[in-house]
């Protein structure tokens, strides 16, 4: 065979070889099911849905398998909210079997697989965020008004989430203490946390939360004192560092607020404007022997008759001569909103409203509605916002403006408007 002829039959080998390469190529391209290659070109995390039975023996305050477990099940249960009920998305625990999910499923069980785009991971989610609490309204409640009120949520957590942001970025990094939830309230029945600010429906919401435990078939059942004074209901900060974070992650959080001079006001008049054998002694005589000019030896004895300009000079007063108190500390130092994700945020001007809303939401007897009666001095009239001007129409401008500057994360983290034209 001559050198030409050797070429020009290794060259016609080499053309046939690859001529049946590309012919399998595309064999091999025509077969392949298009499912298999989104996973490949979409971020996400997958899931797989498997059926899965409640887990109704965990006890209330243990914490399975640490935070991040709990953490990764609660995105799993916010992803899983509008699945059949027995079905649940499960995140695989081995990356490499997440990626060789797709050899092993067929064609059609492939196409059944879930792809959750461009969720956080679950490591970065909130240990204290709870899943699932707003789900739906009570039966046969008016579809236009509940979706009016579930926006109202949405747009007040927003407005919230949007001012610790701006203003407390690093809260989200801290870790919580016993001291962030002192004073929230725990009813384990309906896995309701309750953070409580004074002179915004709180005495009349304990009522509630121990109607809802059980410990009283009616809020009008409960005394004044058994509510302030008893043990009955548990304050969050009494359970160990994993039953408060078990809490945290899956009971519904809810805080109620008022607008702060309101607030500010009712405080003074239930305080200081009528006997009291606390606030007289240890605030009243602080204030007055501080800020009253030649005060009378029985003002100062008893500590009675403060006036409102004498309390807003002692709240002012970086050098207080006595201790902040609750009754008028800010929302934002009692319940740690920019560090604890509440689910449910009402407001005591609409009070009647967001309280029943919430009780439908946790699925309370039909038959508990929130009491409207006034807890304390009942035959005087609630603090208006004409009987708040009244009050500080008592004060100079720049002290309406130094307490304005006093609550201002309040007034913005819960959408207040700013009560007087002059402030800024």
């Amino acid at each position: 065979m001559s050198p030409r002829a050797g070429t020009m039959r290794l060259a016609c080998m080499f053309s046939s070889i690859l001529l049946f390469g590309a012919a399998g190529l595309l064999l091999f391209i025509s077969l392949q099911d298009p499912t298999e290659l989104t996973p490949h070109q979409a971020p996400g995390i997958k899931f797989s849905i498997r059926p899965q039975q409640p887990h109704n023996d965990l006890p209330p305050g243990s914490f399975q398998d640490g935070p991040f477990k709990a953490a990764t099940e609660r995105v799993t249960r916010d992803l899983s909210s509008r699945t059949p009920r027995g079905l649940s998305l499960r995140m695989s625990q081995d990356p490499q079997a997440q990626l060789n999910v797709g050899a092993r499923l067929r064609p059609r069980q492939r196409r059944r697989r879930l792809l959750i785009k461009k969720m956080p991971a679950a490591a970065a989610l909130p240990a204290n965020s709870s899943a699932g609490t707003l789900a739906r309204p009570a039966p046969g409640a008016l579809d236009s008004r509940w979706a009016r009120l579930r926006e109202t949520q949405r747009e007040r957590k927003r407005v919230m989430r949007e001012a610790c942001a701006k203003y407390r970025a690093s809260s989200s990094r801290r870790a919580v203490t016993p001291r962030h939830v002192s004073r929230i309230f725990v009813e384990d029945r309906h896995r309701v946390l309750y953070c409580e600010v004074p002179k915004a429906g709180c005495s009349n919401w304990k009522r509630v939360l121990m109607v809802l435990a059980g410990l009283a078939s009616s809020t009008t059942d409960i005394q004044h004192d058994t509510v302030h004074y008893g043990s009955a209901l548990k304050r969050l900060d009494t359970f160990d560092r994993q039953g408060i974070l078990h809490r945290l992650g899956t009971y519904t959080k809810m805080l109620f607020v008022r607008e702060p001079f309101e607030r500010l006001v009712s405080a003074f008049r239930d305080k200081f404007e009528h006997p009291n054998s606390y606030y007289h002694p240890v605030f009243g005589k602080a204030i007055l022997a501080r800020y009253r000019a030649n005060a009378s030896r029985e003002a100062l004895r008893t500590g009675s008759g403060v006036r409102f300009p004498e309390f807003v000079q002692y709240l002012l007063d970086v050098h207080r001569p006595v201790g902040m108190d609750i009754h008028w500390d800010h929302v934002s130092r009692l319940c740690s909103p920019c560090l604890i994700d509440y689910d449910f945020v009402g407001k005591f001007e609409s009070m009647e409203d967001d309280a029943n809303f919430f009780l439908s939401l946790i699925h309370a007897p039909r038959n508990l509605t929130f009491p409207r009666f006034k807890d304390r001095h009942s035959e005087e009239a609630r603090t208006t916002s004409r009987i708040t001007h009244q009050y500080f129409a008592q004060l100079s401008t720049l002290q309406r403006q130094r307490t304005y500057d006093f609550y201002y994360m309040d007034y913005l983290m819960f959408n207040y408007s700013k009560p007087f034209a002059d402030l800024y």
